[in-house]
């Protein structure tokens, strides 16, 4: 990774965790820092490296974040981390995906991963909250490693990873509001 990649080889990045509140992710690296001349990255499917892309197919890229469960974090099963710049374009029964914390793995990464819409993400992980049981996790967990064995739903259908999220409806006025909501757990 680090012949084909430099350093560094860990990638960090701030993401909600519980109640939408920041934390630091850790990943192995698998894009290269290409940007164009104004200085916006390329489109992941050119900073995307090779061994970038076995990484994410086996989910080996995930690894390093068994360090945000050790510290409290995240768990080994919630739903996924995203972007700290899509919590205000949740509606209010989608933020609520934060309502746990976030994991390695979840319910919507059992049940087609990247292949799956945004809004079908989004009803799976809120499923997810209101049906939490131990028994659930351990289902997840072993769907997982079927999943991965099986390198199923590992891109959305035309693109190298997922698409930004980005609701018709997105209306920054609410961002307030709902990142409020997000803190105080309501």
């Amino acid at each position: 990774m680090w012949a084909s990649m430099g350093t560094p080889i860990l990638y960090r990045q701030r993401r909600p965790g519980l109640h939408g509140k920041p934390f630091v992710l850790y990943k192995f690296r698998t894009m290269l820092n290409l940007r164009n001349p104004d200085g916006t990255p390329l489109p992941d499917e050119q900073r995307l490296t090779r061994i970038g892309r076995f990484l994410r197919s086996t989910s080996l890229d995930e690894l390093p974040e068994l360090f945000n469960v050790l510290k409290g974090d995240m768990s080994l099963v919630g739903p996924r981390p995203l972007l700290m710049e899509y919590l205000d374009r949740y509606t209010p029964e989608q933020a609520r995906r934060h309502e746990v914390k976030p994991g390695i793995t979840g319910w919507a990464q059992v049940n087609g991963r990247n292949s799956l819409s945004w809004e079908d993400k989004f009803r799976l992980d809120v499923w997810y909250v209101d049906h939490w049981t131990l028994w659930l996790d351990l289902k997840i967990l072993w769907m997982t490693l079927l999943k991965v064995a099986r390198r199923e739903g590992i891109s959305y259908d035309g693109c190298a990873t997922m698409p930004e999220f980005c609701p018709p409806d997105h209306d920054p006025e609410h961002r307030q509001g709902r990142l409020d909501d997000l803190h105080t757990g309501g």
